[in-house]
């Protein structure tokens, strides 16, 4: 699974679960954004091309964004996202949109697990290119 975080909440919350000895699975792998707004459908598609099961973009809090309104912005191409994954018969469950802050670690550890046990459940990504 793969999480994209911004830089000033969500990964910050994740350094806070680590600071305090949160566990979460180790099945997420953390990819450091400077704002969720960054993240585009063609980047989250190509993480399920690469054999990703899920994707999580984790962002600041609506009214919280280090650059105004990029995380209202990420929700709108999230959403228009969710659609082209059921399409490609992906599935929109496997993409997770969440706002997270800086303080909100242990949040950031149940966000997660919660979403990794979700996978586990929904077997691998179908589509995945082999090598």
């Amino acid at each position: 699974m793969i999480a994209f975080c911004c830089n000033w909440c969500a990964y910050a919350g994740a350094d806070l679960a680590g600071v305090t000895r949160r566990q979460y699975s180790p099945d997420v792998r953390i990819i450091r954004v400077m704002c969720s707004s960054r993240i585009d459908a063609g980047l989250i598609l190509e993480c399920f091309d690469r054999g990703a099961d899920g994707v999580m973009v984790l962002g600041c809090h609506p009214g919280d964004c280090h650059y105004a309104s990029g995380n209202e912005k990420e929700e709108v191409r999230v959403r228009d996202t969710w659609e082209l994954l059921d399409l490609l018969g992906i599935g929109r469950e496997r993409l997770v949109l969440r706002w997270i802050s800086a303080s909100e670690g242990d949040l950031f550890g149940r966000t997660v697990d919660e979403f990794c046990d979700l996978l586990r459940d929904l077997g691998p990504a179908g589509g995945r290119r082999d090598g």
